[in-house]
């Protein structure tokens, strides 16, 4: 019997790209090849109830594979990537001492890269914090991306004007800190060297295609129901589930200010430009390996990246 591999040797391994690429397949293959467990990055995931606007996999559809990290928080909770690395890092830690590789999946390309990285959260103020969200209250999101834009323009055009709570904490760091916030992300090294990222490379039509048909099946799989039930239990007042893609614009229907087919094209439209942002932000890590969405191999191309990181393992 072959001895247990020391956790050291034990690869890390994310796949990653724009949302309904293909990443949740891949991961699973990988998974089930590798002997190894599913460990979620992507941030709306982690909501208990948010499962039809988040794509979330049912436990029947699993494989049998353990997925970490999903549905630990209630809408109204709200969700830090600083936490958020904590519990990640926690988890791999504890898998690869049994010898299971991690395969970490999701969409929230920040998350990933707060755990694979070297990435050291700034403190924060109170004060400062509440009066920057004061003013996010009082003259919206716009204005204040605006101000960032001044300040940080690096900052400002990674981030979504629409975004005001990520706004105002890119503005808080620089006023405590005296430093551009984009000097506080992750920088392009990784944690631990046994690590790779897999990303799934697919072109624009294909993807704008699929997520149309993703948006179309959520809406027929009770989409509007889902979101209806969790305003009951204060999705509304959830300072990072509100603002989940599909939640604001169902949410908008369900009040009466948009009909159905105009929260479904715009949860299309919105969708759309997340992804081109993911992909953006993807293209610019050089590290990454990338398998084409439709390759027949990709699953052996992305086993042989891996095999690369741990040449010692090698038969």
């Amino acid at each position: 019997m072959s001895e247990q591999p020391s956790a050291s040797r034990v690869p890390v391994v994310a796949v990653v790209g724009a949302t309904a690429s293909g990443k949740t397949a891949l991961s699973l293959d990988l998974a089930e090849r590798l002997g190894g467990d599913v460990v979620n990055t992507d941030a709306m995931q982690l909501y208990r109830g948010m499962d039809i606007g988040t794509a979330k996999l049912p436990p029947d559809q699993r494989r049998g594979i353990t997925h970490h990290l999903l549905d630990t928080l209630e809408v109204r909770d709200a969700a830090s990537v600083a936490e958020f690395q904590g519990w990640a890092r926690e988890v791999i830690a504890r898998l690869r001492a049994a010898g299971r590789p991690p395969v970490l999946v999701g969409g929230s390309a920040l998350y990933t890269r707060a755990v694979l990285d070297r990435f050291e959260f700034p403190g924060t103020d109170p004060a400062v914090r509440e009066r920057l969200e004061a003013e996010l209250a009082e003259i919206g999101p716009a204005a204040l991306h605006e101000r960032l834009r001044r300040v940080d323009p690096e900052a400002a055009a990674s981030i979504l004007v629409e975004n005001g709570r990520r706004i105002v904490r890119a503005l808080e760091v620089v006023e405590i800190t005296g430093r551009p916030f984009s000097a506080s992300l992750p920088r392009l090294e990784y944690v631990d060297p046994h690590t790779v990222q897999i990303g799934v490379d697919i072109d624009r039509p294909a993807l704008d295609a699929r997520i149309e048909q993703r948006v179309e099946q959520m809406f027929a799989d009770g989409f509007v129901a889902e979101v209806e039930r969790l305003l009951a239990e204060g999705l509304a007042e959830g300072r990072t589930a509100s603002r989940a893609i599909g939640y604001r614009e169902v949410a908008a229907h369900l009040a009466g200010e948009l009909s159905e087919d105009e929260a479904r094209e715009r949860t299309v439209i919105a969708t759309r430009r997340f992804a081109r942002r993911q992909d953006g932000w993807f293209r610019k890590d050089p590290r990454i390996r990338w398998v084409r969405y439709d390759d027949p191999d990709r699953v052996e191309r992305a086993l042989e990246a891996i095999r690369d990181i741990r040449p010692d393992d090698r038969s």
